[in-house]
C-alpha cells in the first residue's frame, strides 16, 4: 500500500494548481478549484452501527460524513451512499439506515445521486459527499494564531456514551441526549461562523478533542490552550469515564498524541483519557479573533446553538490543559 507521503511524490502540489488541499498538507477533505468563484469539496467516511436504531444510525453515518464539508467552510452538493451489508440483514432494517442517511442529506440541502453497496460480514454505512465553497473563503486546520479565542459547537463524550450503550448499561437519558447531538447537522455552525473572520477550523470526531486539536495547533505554528472547567461534556460521560468505560480508540488516540500534550498534575487519569475519548459526528472547533467573540457568541445564542468559548491559542508549540 502506497503511503501518504508516496502518493503526493506522484501527485505533488506544484503540478494541480486547482488542487487547493490535497495530499501536500492533509486536512478534513480535498478541495478542487473548477472556476474562479467556485471549488468543490470531496470527502467520505463510514463506520459500523454505533446506536441501536438503524434509521438513527444511518441519520448519525450521513451526518458526520457531511461535517467534513463544513469542516472546511462549504455547503453540501451531492451525496452518494456507500454501503455494506450481511445477507441476512432483513429488508426494513437496511431500508431505515438508507431513510435515516437520505433525510439527513435533504436536510442538508443536498442531493442523493446513487452509491454502492457489497457484502459484508458486518453492516456499514456512510457517504462519499461533494460540497461547494469559494475558493477563498476555504476553512482550515492550519491559520490559529497566539491571541485567537477557541469555541466549540456542540458538547463531548457521544463516543464514551456509544460505547456503554453497546455494553448495555447506558441510562437511557444519557443515549437519548447523545443520539440528538449525534443527528445535528454542522450546518447552521457554519453558516454563523461564515458571518465572521475564521484563522482555522475542524470538525472534533474519531481522533477526540486532543488529536484533532492537535492538527491544529501542528498546522498553525502555535499551541492551543484548553480550560478544563470551560470544557462541555454530555451528561454522563464523566460518570462513565470514572468508571473506566472507555472505547478502545481512547488508548490509540493517547498513544499517538500525548508527547504533544500538557496536563495540570491534579488532573486524573480518567478525566485526561476522557479528552482522548472519539467522538462521532462532533462539532465544529474554530479559532477566532477576540476581538469578535462577543459577536459570535450573540449569533448563536440568537439562533439557539450551543457555542462553546473553551481556550485560547498562544505562542508554542502542542497543547496544554489548564
Amino acid at each position: 500500500m502506497l503511503r501518504p507521503l508516496e502518493l503526493e511524490n506522484l501527485f505533488p502540489a506544484g503540478r494541480y494548481p486547482d488542487l487547493l488541499v490535497g495530499l501536500a498538507v492533509s486536512d478534513d477533505a480535498a478541495v478542487y478549484r473548477i472556476s474562479d468563484d467556485v471549488a468543490v469539496i470531496c470527502t467520505l467516511d463510514f463506520f459500523t452501527p454505533v446506536v441501536d436504531d438503524p434509521y438513527d444510525y444511518g441519520a448519525i453515518a450521513a451526518v458526520n460524513a457531511m461535517s467534513d464539508v463544513y469542516a472546511m467552510g462549504g455547503e453540501v452538493a451531492v451525496a452518494l451512499n456507500v454501503c455494506g451489508f450481511p445477507d441476512d440483514l432483513p429488508a426494513d432494517v437496511i431500508t431505515a439506515i438508507l431513510r435515516g442517511g437520505a433525510d439527513k442529506i435533504a436536510e442538508a440541502g443536498g442531493v442523493l445521486a446513487g452509491g454502492h453497496t457489497v457484502d459484508a460480514p458486518e453492516p456499514f454505512y456512510g457517504l462519499a459527499v461533494v460540497g461547494t465553497v469559494h475558493p477563498e473563503r476555504i476553512f482550515t486546520k492550519g491559520g490559529a494564531r497566539p491571541g485567537d479565542a477557541l469555541i466549540l459547537t456542540k458538547p463531548l463524550g457521544v463516543g464514551l456514551i456509544t460505547t456503554v450503550l453497546k455494553a448495555g448499561i447506558a441510562d437511557p437519558h444519557h443515549v437519548s441526549a447523545a443520539i440528538v447531538s449525534m443527528k445535528q447537522l454542522n450546518r447552521e455552525a457554519v453558516r454563523l461562523l461564515r458571518l465572521f473572520e475564521v484563522h482555522a477550523c475542524t470538525d472534533v470526531t474519531g481522533f477526540s478533542l486532543l488529536g484533532h486539536g492537535y492538527e491544529v495547533a501542528e498546522r498553525s505554528g502555535a499551541r492551543l490552550r484548553f480550560y478544563w472547567d470551560r470544557l462541555p461534556f454530555l451528561d454522563g460521560a464523566k460518570e462513565y469515564a470514572e468508571q473506566n468505560l472507555f472505547p478502545g480508540g481512547s488508548c490509540r488516540n493517547r498513544d499517538a498524541y500525548h508527547l504533544w500534550v500538557d496536563f495540570p498534575s491534579d488532573l486524573s487519569e480518567e478525566m485526561q483519557l476522557l479528552l482522548f475519548s472519539p467522538e462521532t459526528s462532533g462539532g465544529l472547533l474554530a479559532a477566532v479573533p477576540t476581538t469578535v467573540v462577543k459577536e459570535v457568541s450573540a449569533q448563536f445564542a440568537s439562533r439557539g446553538h450551543a457555542c462553546y468559548l473553551i481556550g485560547e491559542v498562544v505562542t508554542g508549540s502542542g497543547i496544554e490543559i489548564v
